[in-house]
């Protein structure tokens, strides 16, 4: 009985015109009105109002995220049908998004989590969020003159007042059907309170670093940046983005590589049989996950670090001898043994010490210690991940990981793509899943350009299928 559906393909047509212009929602609306391009892709006769540009906000909203990946996958499993994506390798790689926030200090931070509170109690408690406005005035003029450090301080331990008293008021209030929104905001806004003081913590990690987008995080990434990781697997034949997916910016690019390819084998049922990573591959837990035969068994392409300029024997050439679950027994090349040993700082394997007594007669000092004039004995780390290692630097000696490495920039080309042409380098929605929402879409855009010049042009006829090919011929 109200205003007529539109249909969901023309919607979104229009998502795909902003994406792919670099427009917002308005934008695209009203360059409708004057582009007779638009309106013929949209398929709006001259005479036909456009539709408001709010309709883009509550399309975004209904359909989600989980179903534009399935649009997204859908597109793929077409590219697929025609022989455009292979499965024998996949490209792999992140680039930083700036949330569209500010980066505040944290005297900043802590204001923007105390309105947010207040605005969300407003709804249910008046008078008292209009008792706290005038106390945090007078709390402001106490203390303008005093250190930074003090003030932020001053302005947790109210902070941490303000949000204990409404939980005392919210016990005592009733949930009514009508009041269940304002009771779920508050409850948001209290969460985001107990996120604030427990990043006061001196070992915290993963810091809050806006209230206004409370999943940004603050990451390094050609220096460091507040927002999200953009992370994508790319099919080098065909240059196609197979997979995308959205992390904050402290994410870890590396864990994220079996996430990406999990998604890719889960949605098309294919078998991906390697994967070529940049130095953030050389992580062993991830490559023991990848390449592990019962999981996805990736044949991992990674660069391992350069050798030290002074070469020592490394850790392989120490024999381990394994004789509990509490003890094991170093050997060095020459022959003596350790048993003192500790977990290293980040639990990835032992920490084996030889003595000074060990080492200071033996005929291999020189080639053994990275300064032979030490008085110490050998420190020799045995990785929990040394077989990984181990395999991964003895691919990077093949011409297989040559040939490979030679075809890795074209991610970093398909990422530049996605920066330069079509806003991939600033987040133009606030939220994990709304940026993901953003990536999907831009990654969709990207690879309808690429399958239509993939299909139209004549050089790449090769990736072509030949029933494909014979249909193009006679269209």
């Amino acid at each position: 009985m109200g205003r007529p559906a539109i249909d969901p393909v023309r919607m979104l047509k229009v998502l795909f015109l902003r994406f792919h212009y670099k427009l917002s929602d308005r934008q695209v609306m009203e360059r409708t009105k004057t582009d007779m391009a638009f309106r013929c892709f949209l398929g709006f006769p001259l005479d036909y109002g456009v539709p408001n540009h709010t309709g883009g906000t509550y399309f975004r909203q209904r359909i989600g995220i989980d179903r534009f990946a399935q649009i997204f996958q859908e597109l793929i499993a077409q590219a697929r049908e025609a022989g455009l994506v292979k499965d024998r390798l996949r490209l792999k790689d992140a680039t930083h998004m700036l949330a569209d926030v500010a980066d505040v200090r944290p005297l900043q931070l802590a204001a923007q989590v105390r309105e947010r509170l207040l605005r969300a109690a407003e709804p249910l408690f008046a008078d008292w969020v209009a008792e706290q406005r005038v106390q945090i005035d007078t709390l402001r003029q106490t203390t303008a003159e005093f250190e930074d450090d003090e003030r932020l301080a001053a302005r947790v331990e109210h902070l941490k007042t303000m949000a204990a008293k409404l939980r005392e008021l919210l016990a005592t209030l009733a949930s009514t059907p009508q009041s269940q929104k304002e009771h779920a905001r508050l409850h948001r806004a209290l969460e985001l309170v107990d996120k604030l003081l427990a990043d006061r913590q001196p070992k915290a990690q993963d810091r809050l670093a806006s209230a206004i987008d409370p999943e940004a995080r603050v990451g390094k990434h050609c220096g460091y940046f507040l927002g999200y990781l953009l992370d994508i697997t790319i099919d080098p034949d065909s240059e196609i983005i197979t997979a995308v997916n959205v992390l904050p910016g402290n994410g870890n690019e590396a864990a994220d590589a079996s996430t990406l390819i999990e998604q890719e084998e889960e949605a098309q049922g294919n078998d991906v049989a390697g994967l070529s990573m940049d130095g953030a591959g050389y992580n062993g837990p991830m490559l023991r996950d990848l390449t592990d035969p019962a999981g996805l068994n990736l044949d991992m392409t990674v660069p391992p670090p350069s050798p030290p300029e002074r070469p020592t024997f490394g850790p392989e050439r120490f024999s381990l001898t394994i004789i509990d679950t509490q003890h094991g027994e170093l050997t060095c090349p020459n022959g003596q043994t350790t048993r003192q040993r500790s977990r290293t700082g980040k639990d990835t394997g032992y920490r084996y010490q030889f003595k000074t007594k060990q080492c200071s007669a033996c005929p291999l000092r020189t080639e053994c210690l990275t300064n032979p004039a030490s008085n110490r004995g050998r420190m020799v780390i045995k990785n929990d991940y040394e077989k990984e290692y181990v395999k991964v630097a003895a691919k990077a000696r093949t011409p297989e990981y040559e040939e490979t490495r030679r075809t890795h920039p074209k991610i970093e080309r398909k990422l530049g793509e996605v920066v330069r042409h079509h806003s991939g380098r600033r987040a133009c929605f606030r939220g994990l899943p709304k940026v993901l929402t953003q990536a999907v879409l831009t990654a969709l855009v990207v690879n309808v350009k690429r399958m239509v010049k993939l299909l139209r042009q004549p050089a790449p006829q090769a990736l072509i299928a030949p029933a494909v090919r014979a249909a193009l011929a006679t269209s």
